[in-house]
C-alpha cells in the first residue's frame, strides 16, 4: 500500500524555541514525533537524540546484516514490530547517555510516538503523551493511550476530560524516554485500508484543539498538505501556548 506523508513543526506563540523533534524516513516507511523536556536546550536535545536514534536502529535493522539485539527479541511480535519497539528502547539508552555529559542535560526527557509501516500494517511505538489517531470514513479515533497524571485520573474516575484540558498538572508524563533504563513501550498493530488517515502529534496541537475540532479540519480539507497545515494554524489561532508538531500518512492502494 502506498502512503502519503507530511510532516510540520511550529514554535507556537508563546515559546522561545522548539523542542519538538520528527524525523521521516520513506525508506524505511519510519515517522517518528518527539517532544522533548528539561531546561535550557535540553529538551531540544532529548528528542533530536530519540528521533535520530530510533532511525539509527530501524536503518541497522532493515537490511540483511546480522546485528545484536539489544533487549533481546519478543516473540509474541512480528519482525517490524520488535525493530521499532527496540528502537525506542535503544532511543531511551543514548538519551540517557546524553544526560551524563553535561550538568545542563540532567532530568532531560521526551515523549516519543512513532510508526514503522511495512505493507499495510503499520506498528506503533508509544511512551508519553505525544498521540497516534486513525481517521477512518470520516471518524476520529485515538489509537493510544496517553502517559500522563491527567489521564491516570481520568481512568480512576477522578475528574473528567474537561477538566483534564484545564488542570494545572496536565503537562505531567508519568512515562518517558530519559526517566530510567527499563522503558516500557507500549505497542500496537493498525491494519490499514484504503483512505486511512494516520495523524502522529504532539501535545501542542491536542492540548489545544479538540477531537471534534481535529476531525472537522480533516474533513474540510484535501490532501496531507493542507490538513497538516490547517491543524498547526488551529492550534496557533487557539493560542498556541506549546510547540506544535504533526505528522500525517494517508494510506492508498
Amino acid at each position: 500500500m502506498k502512503i502519503s506523508y507530511t510532516a510540520v513543526t511550529d514554535v507556537g506563540c508563546k515559546r522561545k524555541g522548539n523542542e519538538d523533534s520528527y524525523f521521516v524516513n520513506p525508506d524505511q516507511r519510519l515517522f517518528v514525533v518527539a517532544d522533548g523536556m528539561g531546561g535550557h536546550a535540553a529538551g531540544e536535545i532529548a528528542s533530536q537524540v530519540a528521533v535520530q536514534s530510533i532511525n539509527e536502529f530501524v536503518a541497522m535493522t532493515g537490511g540483511d546484516e546480522e546485528i545484536t539485539w539489544p533487549f533481546g527479541v519478543d516473540e509474541s511480535m512480528s519482525l517490524t514490530g520488535n525493530r521499532l519497539k527496540t528502537a525506542v528502547r535503544y532511543a531511551n539508552n543514548k538519551v540517557l547517555d546524553r544526560m551524563k555529559e553535561s550538568a545542563e542535560y540532567e532530568g532531560m526527557a521526551t515523549t516519543v510516538v512513532a510508526a514503522l509501516v511495512e505493507n499495510s500494517t503499520a506498528n506503533l511505538a508509544h511512551v508519553g503523551d505525544s498521540r497516534a489517531y486513525l481517521y477512518r470514513q470520516s471518524q476520529l479515533s485515538q489509537l493510544t493511550n496517553d502517559h500522563s497524571w491527567v489521564n491516570e485520573q481520568i481512568q480512576s474516575g477522578l475528574i473528567s476530560p474537561e477538566q483534564a484540558r484545564t488542570h494545572p498538572l496536565r503537562n505531567v508524563v508519568t512515562r518517558a524516554l530519559g526517566g530510567r533504563p527499563d522503558l516500557e513501550v507500549d505497542m500496537l498493530v493498525h491494519e490499514a485500508q484504503e483512505g486511512d488517515l494516520l495523524l502522529l502529534c504532539s501535545d501542542g496541537l491536542t492540548s489545544m484543539v479538540p477531537d471534534d475540532e481535529i476531525a472537522r479540519v480533516v474533513r474540510e480539507c484535501e490532501g496531507v498538505e493542507e490538513v497538516a497545515h490547517r491543524l498547526v494554524a488551529e492550534a496557533n489561532a487557539r493560542g498556541g501556548e506549546d510547540n506544535i508538531t504533526v505528522v500525517l500518512l494517508q494510506f492508498e492502494s
